[in-house]
């Protein structure tokens, strides 16, 4: 398995720290020296080690930042398919 490679390109902010020290972050990483995507996740203090996260690229960022403003988004989403 190839070596996952990390740049963490721009801290945009903590959203809570555990009794560990992890922090949850919100941060710019370009993955295996790719464009940096939106990426949250933990890390550990000096970010050598990490935990699941999500990355998000600019949409997906701006149709969450929408969803959490309680804005009407379009998509292709057929809500009759939820219970």
């Amino acid at each position: 398995m190839a070596e996952l490679t990390f740049e963490i390109t721009e801290q945009l902010g903590v959203l809570s720290t555990n009794a560990k020290g992890w922090t949850k972050e919100l941060n710019k990483v370009s993955w295996n020296e790719r464009e940096p995507k939106y990426d949250l996740r933990e890390w550990n203090p000096d970010h050598s080690r990490m935990g699941k996260g999500v990355t998000l690229t600019d949409e997906e960022v701006e149709n969450l930042r929408k969803i959490l403003n309680g804005e009407e988004i379009e998509d292709d989403i057929d809500e009759a398919d939820f219970v």
